[in-house]
């Protein structure tokens, strides 16, 4: 990794302490029934979140809608969080789409007081490495936030652009989609010491033991957002090696969720919010294109969270 400041070697230092302690969370963002902002709504949902002692915090990243977010409420979500977090966690804010309008969302995460960027794949086209390196370049030099890389979809870093991208002053890390086990073995056996990865898999828990075994343990996890206690009892099986109780939770709860979140499109975030909405948080319907769940896949829904939080001693 590139030398870094003083600054950057602190939010490191915070977020791999975070990583060892809990979960990532990544909270969802309120929408009102007509589609506005609810701040109010996501100020409560950030405070609940952070109670529950995660690693960090992402807001508006992928589960948190940012795709469908102007740039006003962006700079209330990403200010939401940071005076929520209050210090206590790090706050690591999305941004996306090509560089110059990643910087602009960039600019207004450093005026919030985020901590970190992740930077979510480009928008639409796919690129060479020297174009996904050169994305990451462009981004840096605008903004005095560290930078934490996202291969998902159409971008994937192959090991020679991981010590590129590695070698950038202010990228700290990546994380990874892909679930390419072969792929991200070589990836940090090429990265230098003190670089930082992140499992970003959908629903990462399934498949947090392989990434454990390439060296990858820290994850982010969407049932944070609806059930902390669930996702903190998994956090603590995998940490304690207790892979009775990991096989009784991946079996009982989080395979019949894949299986019911890829029924749609989009569900990934969908069925999250539809789950926080079931246990009275105030999130609020998603934004177009997505769309909430039927009414038998909520009711569905409803039945395996019921079951998933007795598991764990908690109610619906």
């Amino acid at each position: 990794m590139a030398q870094v400041n003083g600054e950057t070697e602190t939010v490191v230092r915070r977020l791999r302490d975070g990583m060892a302690g809990g979960v990532l969370s990544f909270p969802l963002t309120s929408f009102h029934e007509d589609g506005s902002l609810d701040p109010d709504g996501f100020r409560t949902h950030v405070a609940a979140q952070t109670a529950t002692a995660p690693g960090a915090i992402f807001p508006a990243c992928g589960t948190g809608e940012f795709f469908s977010l102007d740039e006003d409420e962006y700079r209330q979500v990403v200010t939401i969080a940071v005076e929520e977090a209050a210090g206590r966690v790090p706050v690591v804010a999305g941004v996306g789409y090509g560089w110059a309008q990643a910087a602009r969302f960039a600019r207004i995460a450093e005026e919030a007081g985020a901590d970190a960027l992740l930077v979510l794949p480009h928008y639409l086209v796919a690129a060479p490495q020297d174009g996904l390196v050169a994305q990451l370049e462009q981004l840096a030099t605008r903004t005095r936030l560290p930078l934490i890389a996202y291969q998902r979809g159409q971008v994937a870093y192959t090991a020679s652009s991981l010590r590129r991208i590695a070698g950038i002053p202010g990228v700290i890390g990546l994380k990874d989609g892909h679930s390419d086990l072969d792929r991200l073995q070589r990836l940090t056996l090429a990265a230098p010491e003190g670089f930082l990865f992140f499992n970003g898999a959908s629903t990462a828990e399934i498949q947090a033991r392989a990434y454990a075994t390439v060296g990858v343990p820290a994850y982010s996890s969407a049932v944070h957002a609806f059930a902390p206690e669930l996702a903190n009892a998994f956090f603590a099986a995998l940490r304690d090696g207790d892979d009775k109780t990991i096989e009784k939770l991946l079996r009982e709860f989080y395979v019949p969720f894949v299986e019911l979140r890829d029924r749609v499109p989009g569900y990934a975030v969908s069925l999250v919010k539809a789950a926080a909405r079931l246990r009275g948080r105030p999130v609020g319907p998603v934004r177009a294109p997505l769309t909430d769940p039927t009414a038998a896949d909520l009711a569905d829904l409803t039945a395996l969270l019921t079951t998933g939080l007795d598991l764990v001693g908690a109610a619906l």
